[in-house]
């Protein structure tokens, strides 16, 4: 009977030990933390977002998704609710957008700020505020897929409208063309060889010529600086310029000395030589005028003297 007492008290003390070691386990481990609620409203699609999972600030862990359930009062839009820790950064500029966890698909709540209303978003039991939810990266894909799909038709429908049967006659044929113009390429190099040997000596010649041009330049320069020395020396002061500007000065005064000296003989030379005429033209017509005289010519129309003669008188 008394080690049937015993079993049993045994037994007992191992059941009441096995639920205080319970109990421990569950109040040492249990959550102290005094979790923020939050909702995120989104009518975006929400792939492999599950309860439990992470909720993120900039990367760093600050929290957890509660629950997923669809807003009984809008219809479409999901709500997701969180629980973050009393210190996050929660403003009214915060917004979500879901992050995936490397190739297993497992998403994640990946909170951002960009700055806009820096005013801390409170919240509680209460009164649960709401977080906007942006478009991730597979979302934008996602909406941005039929534009990409279509433009993609687009270009599909181009390149098969080049290369209808005539255009690919056309580009065969300008490739046959750029094939001739790279054989006929490649005949250039033989044909400016001898070109290309010759070019030594004309580089010589060029510059030989050049030699000879630099000569000649220096040439002329001598031969300006020759002229202007001339130039300079004709126009000094007492050059030759100025003194045969001199010389024909006094030539201009001599030539009119003579010109006023000589000009009354001259009249009278020219009035003998016409007396003189005269009178060998009187000698000519009247020889006796050198014995008798010359006689007395009757004064003319127009001359001293002359009388008109008397009018004939009509007969009765």
């Amino acid at each position: 009977m008394e080690n049937k007492s015993h079993a049993l008290m045994a037994g007992l003390f191992t059941l009441l030990l096995l639920a205080g070691a319970i109990l421990g386990g569950i109040w040492f481990n249990r959550d102290r933390v005094q979790w923020v609620p939050y909702q995120i409203a989104t009518k975006l699609s929400i792939p492999g977002l599950n309860p439990q999972a992470a909720v993120r600030y900039r990367g760093l862990d600050i929290g957890k998704v509660d629950s997923i359930a669809f807003d009984p009062q809008v219809v479409g839009q999901i709500l997701v609710s969180i629980s973050v820790q009393p210190d996050a950064p929660i403003t009214e500029s915060t917004f979500a957008t879901l992050g995936y966890q490397g190739v297993t698909g497992i998403a994640y709540v990946q909170l951002d700020d960009d700055g806009s209303r820096p005013v801390r978003l409170p919240s509680g039991p209460e009164r649960i505020a709401r977080i906007e939810m942006r478009p991730s990266l597979f979302d934008q894909l996602q909406t941005r897929g039929l534009a990409i799909l279509e433009q993609t038709e687009e270009v599909a429908k181009r390149i098969n409208g080049i290369l209808t049967p005539e255009n690919q006659e056309a580009i065969i044929g300008a490739v046959n063309n750029v094939s001739r113009a790279a054989v006929a390429l490649e005949a250039i190099p033989a044909r400016l060889q001898p070109t290309l040997d010759r070019l030594p000596a004309v580089t010589a010649q060029a510059q030989q010529t050049l030699g000879n041009v630099n000569r000649l330049s220096a040439d002329a320069g001598e031969l300006t600086r020759s002229l202007n020395g001339l130039v300079t020396g004709l126009q000094a002061p007492d050059g030759p310029i100025t003194r045969f500007s001199s010389s024909m000065e006094q030539l201009g005064a001599v030539a009119g000395k003579i010109e006023f000296e000589t000009l009354p003989l001259i009249n009278d030379a020219r009035a003998s030589l016409r007396t003189l005429n005269r009178t060998l033209d009187n000698l000519n017509e009247r020889p006796q005028s050198v014995l008798f005289g010359s006689s007395v010519i009757a004064p003319g129309p127009g001359e001293s003297g002359f009388a008109a003669p008397p009018a004939p008188t009509q007969a009765q």
